[in-house]
């Protein structure tokens, strides 16, 4: 018999996977166009790279057969890479992504505490060695704490992670690192910062980021231009 509580639980969760599947896609556009591993996944070959990437823009894509491939793979490679944060954190986007794959509520919030789990072994592993230029070139710090801001940001308030969410996204706009970043990472940065100030009805601040995405010539222009107009 289902407990109450996870009845109440189940309506809260679905609409958590839908918001953090929405959020990532921004942070997943960056390391979506990556060809080869960089030096910190040097244990992992070019395919398994190629092919945990595409799986994981199809998940993000709504296809949700992709999802469980796209954990395993993540997994696999972070499992293979124990010293890659960046690899450690999108396992866990992608095994939070999980809880979108079952109807049973105490399943889902396995795989979202689970994901989650690794997502704070991730940043924990930060030290000032990961300021320096990974995956596409940019440092894996940065790469890191945008893609735990990203999910955390798209949690709902019973996770308790929006806060934290917020003040990751801000360490990653505040940095000097971020000017010295790919112009396709820093348009990510951007998006998603105004994506948070239009969240918070601050429409000026939201304008402001998305001109500067529009501005930038990144691939993300489009977008940014369209999110403009509809302000």
């Amino acid at each position: 018999m289902t407990h109450p509580a996870f009845l109440r639980l189940q309506p809260a969760l679905r609409i958590a996977t839908r918001q953090f599947t929405a959020a990532l896609s921004a942070s997943a556009l960056v390391l979506g166009l990556m060809a080869a591993p960089g030096p910190g996944a040097a244990a992992a070959t070019s395919a398994t790279f190629d092919t945990a990437f595409v799986q994981f823009q199809q998940a993000l894509d709504g296809q949700s057969a992709a999802i469980d491939s796209a954990a395993q793979q993540w997994r696999e490679l972070s499992n293979a890479t124990p010293t890659d944060p960046v690899l450690r954190a999108y396992a866990g986007a992608a095994t939070a992504m999980m809880a979108t794959t079952t109807l049973l509520p105490w399943r889902k919030m396995t795989y979202a505490e689970d994901g989650l789990a690794l997502i704070d072994k991730a940043l924990a592993q930060l030290t000032p060695a990961h300021d320096a230029p990974a995956h596409l070139g940019v440092p894996a710090s940065l790469e890191t704490r945008f893609v735990a801001a990203s999910t955390f940001l798209g949690l709902p308030g019973m996770f308790n992670r929006n806060e934290r969410g917020a003040k990751l996204l801000g360490e990653v706009v505040r940095s000097p690192l971020l000017d010295a970043s790919p112009l396709s990472f820093r348009a990510s940065v951007w998006m998603t910062a105004g994506n948070e100030a239009a969240k918070a009805k601050r429409a000026d601040e939201a304008r402001q980021w998305w001109q500067k995405v529009a501005g930038s010539g990144a691939p993300q222009a489009d977008k940014a231009q369209a999110r403009i107009k509809a302000l």
